[in-house]
């Protein structure tokens, strides 16, 4: 089994934020899977498919600071090692599309990704990090993180939340080292 986590905030005002990039790929996942039947366990929305390989999309209801408040409870009650699971979320550092795939490490400041090295004392999780750039000079982190994406933005941010799908299924099919390989481009 594996246990796939995209981070961001729930409620509608969210939705659409830079900050919901792992919602949004986990949405994408779940309609390329068909899967419909979510419900809530652990401070979670949480659905699962059955395919070659059991996969929980998981979607934490905690608000992004308090990410790993869910997903600890979440693997300790599946049983789940920290090695199959897949942590999708916004990146600052990265270009708005870029993708970048990692295995352990620290948080590089994001505060979903420390929730949970703070409540598991893990960090031998795979993280797949979805671009999305600096905010404009004079904006406030936290603005820009709560904003939508510009209609400049928004077709290489579609992009980039597909490719982030397309990688968990290549993680689930050939292994993170080729997904790596294939995604960490440029």
């Amino acid at each position: 089994m594996k246990i796939i986590v995209g981070l961001g905030n729930p409620g509608q005002e969210y939705s659409a934020t830079r900050h919901n990039t792992g919602f949004m790929a986990i949405d994408k996942l779940a309609g390329r899977w068909a899967v419909t039947a979510w419900r809530e366990r652990y401070n979670a929305a949480v659905a699962e498919y059955r395919g070659e390989e059991t996969v929980l999309l998981v979607k934490p209801q905690t608000f992004m600071n308090l990410s790993g408040r869910a997903i600890v409870p979440l693997a300790a009650f599946y049983k789940v090692p920290y090695e199959d699971i897949i942590v999708i979320y916004d990146d600052l550092d990265l270009p708005a599309g870029r993708l970048r795939l990692r295995l352990k490490g620290g948080s590089g400041g994001h505060r979903g990704i420390e929730s949970l090295l703070f409540e598991s004392g893990k960090d031998d999780f795979a993280r797949i990090r979805i671009g999305i750039g600096r905010p404009p000079e004079g904006w406030e982190t936290a603005n820009y993180v709560l904003g939508r994406f510009s209609p400049e933005e928004a077709s290489a941010m579609n992009q980039a939340i597909s490719q982030a799908a397309d990688a968990v299924e290549c993680i689930i099919k050939e292994g993170f080292n080729k997904a790596m390989n294939k995604f960490n481009k440029g």
